[in-house]
């Protein structure tokens, strides 16, 4: 039953008829005009960075673990290039230029003209320079979202252009992706400008306000609201109607009773299933902001905020940016990888549950994500990370809207079938001419859930029957998708982990007899897996409990 174990990494495996289409990364705030100076120094504004890990070895000593960064990584991964002849600008505006490669990687470098290097200085006294020194640390002139969006706008039609393609993505980090959002709810909706779905395959943002940034003290609100230093009233939620809203301008705010929401979007205008959020949840490695914006956050921006409603999400360990950040953390790469890539689309989902809303406490789950052949958690919302599952919410939520089920994870996979070492671009039909695939195909993922109950009256802890840290029921899902044991076909393992003698990383299936899958309307598979005895005991489970899986092939 077991699979030769091949020493390679995920890296190895690409979806073979992906689109590779040009990436375009948008950085976010710079601060004011002195910040933006020093940030332009960068040639690639930040993204080229990486990071390094420490984790224990065997030996019980820490051990270091380097991440390349996500543009090198695309780069090896993917085969990407990033086109430079001293100024990407100047190469993509070329005249008479020779068709570039798609498979190309653009900084849309805004903020340069913000930044006072790149001009001589002018003649100044002392008096004047002093003054001038203040102004740059608290004003940001020549930069507006709008504007930043339109030239990004700009910048989308001559990559499309030069390259061929019809379509870029977009990778914004923090208010990067409000730029992004700009351009596809109001400057692609302006006369004479072709639709943001036209031009845009998707949007991919790490910790982007898309709520707008709030403080614990309202005060603060308010004074960000008002005053906006270094032009930071553009995320301030009201504010952010003028730049979101066709026909409306920056100052402009909703009226009253209005229920705009900044982070709806119309699906209309742009798909949110085309939209990834990556969530930053620990707020402890951010600078002084942290104070201010309090624990449920990334450092900067509120956990509740950094999403587009409808969108997939990734939850985090890492602060908003630094060292420590999302941007050039492996778990943000992986979840950007896949999801530009990825062949497999993979919803979890709680069904099943009772008719209505247990009594008697609150309930939440913590929930972990984790693939075979990476370092790294893809996402987990844990309590002790300020964001678990708030199961009894969500099954109100759902009992209200009539839904059918809780939804627990939505991620994307490689496509397993894709052969070791053959190139991310190939045309040639997967395993063609190559034998060595890893676990025959398969690819693995597990999903861990640990569920609590609370009693909580009138928002206050009651803990006399309480057992901190011990769940009422945990375990791990282990599923394996790929071609059938006769190579033909596409099918599904699962088993819980208690189930599964030996080390889970080994069996390979990871059980012997296959999910039963059935063909949905949409074309997508749908397998029901029962919960364990001791799960549905639980009051918000209930005996009728089951954990849908649901396979979505992207390139249908």
């Amino acid at each position: 039953m077991n699979a030769p174990n091949a020493i390679r990494t995920d890296a190895d495996t690409a979806r073979p008829d992906a689109a590779h289409l040009p990436i375009i990364y948008i950085r976010g705030y710079a601060g004011p005009t002195a910040g933006i100076d020093s940030q332009v120094d960068d040639p690639f504004y930040g993204f080229n960075l990486g990071a390094t890990h420490v984790r224990i070895g065997g030996d019980g000593e820490p051990m270091f673990y380097q991440f390349e960064g996500p543009m090198l990584r695309l780069m090896i991964d993917e085969g990407y290039r990033v086109l430079v002849r001293g100024d990407q600008a100047a190469l993509l505006n070329e005249p008479g230029g020779a068709t570039l490669d798609p498979a190309s990687i653009w900084v849309y470098r805004f903020y340069d003209q913000a930044a006072t290097t790149f001009t001589a200085d002018p003649p100044e006294g002392f008096a004047e320079r002093f003054k001038n020194f203040f102004h740059h640390a608290v004003t940001a002139d020549n930069f507006t979202i709008e504007q930043a969006a339109k030239g990004l706008y700009d910048l989308i039609g001559t990559v499309l252009a030069r390259t061929g393609a019809d379509r870029v993505h977009l990778v914004a980090h923090s208010m990067g992706g409000l730029v992004a959002r700009c351009l596809i709810q109001k400057v692609c909706r302006e006369r004479g400008r072709r639709p943001a779905k036209d031009i845009v395959a998707s949007l991919f943002t790490y910790g982007t306000p898309h709520g707008g940034i709030t403080f614990e003290s309202g005060l603060l609100d308010w004074a960000e609201e008002a005053f906006g230093p270094a032009g930071s009233d553009i995320f301030a939620p009201a504010k952010m109607f003028g730049y979101l809203t066709p026909g409306k301008t920056f100052g402009d705010t909703p009226s009253m009773g209005d229920d705009w929401d900044p982070q709806y979007l119309d699906p209309r205008v742009f798909d949110p299933e085309n939209v990834f959020c990556v969530i930053g949840t620990d707020p402890k490695d951010y600078g002084l902001p942290r104070t201010v914006i309090g624990p449920k956050s990334d450092g900067l921006v509120r956990i509740e905020h950094a999403y587009v409603r409808d969108a997939h999400r990734a939850y985090i360990y890492k602060s908003h940016s630094g060292r420590y950040g999302e941007v050039n953390s492996e778990e943000g790469y992986q979840n950007l990888r896949r999801f530009l890539f990825g062949r497999w689309q993979v919803e979890a989902s709680l069904t099943g549950l009772p008719t209505a809303v247990p009594t008697g406490g609150v309930w939440q789950a913590d929930m972990r994500l984790a693939i075979r052949g990476l370092s790294v958690v893809m996402s987990e919302q844990l309590a002790a990370h300020w964001c678990p599952i708030q199961l009894t919410d969500e099954l109100q939520a759902q009992l209200s809207a009539g839904a059918s089920g809780v939804t627990i994870l939505r991620t994307f996979l490689m496509d397993p079938t894709r052969a070791i070492g053959q190139d991310p671009r190939s045309t040639t039909p997967p395993g063609t001419g190559h034998d060595d695939l890893r676990h025959q195909g398969r690819a693995r993922h597990a999903l861990t859930l640990r569920i609590y109950a609370l009693d909580e009256r009138a928002g206050i802890f009651h803990f006399n029957e309480h057992l901190e840290q011990v769940p009422d029921w945990s375990d791990t899902l282990i599923v394996d998708v790929g071609p059938g044991l006769d190579g033909t076909g596409f099918h599904g393992w699962a088993g819980w982990n208690h189930d599964i003698p030996g080390q889970n990383s080994i069996p390979d299936p990871i059980v012997e007899d296959t999910l039963a899958f059935s063909r949905e309307p949409d074309g997508s598979l749908l397998a029901s897996i029962p919960l364990p005895d001791t799960a549905r005991e639980l009051p918000i489970l209930g005996q009728t409990a089951q954990l849908a899986i649901r396979l979505i092939d992207r390139t249908r």
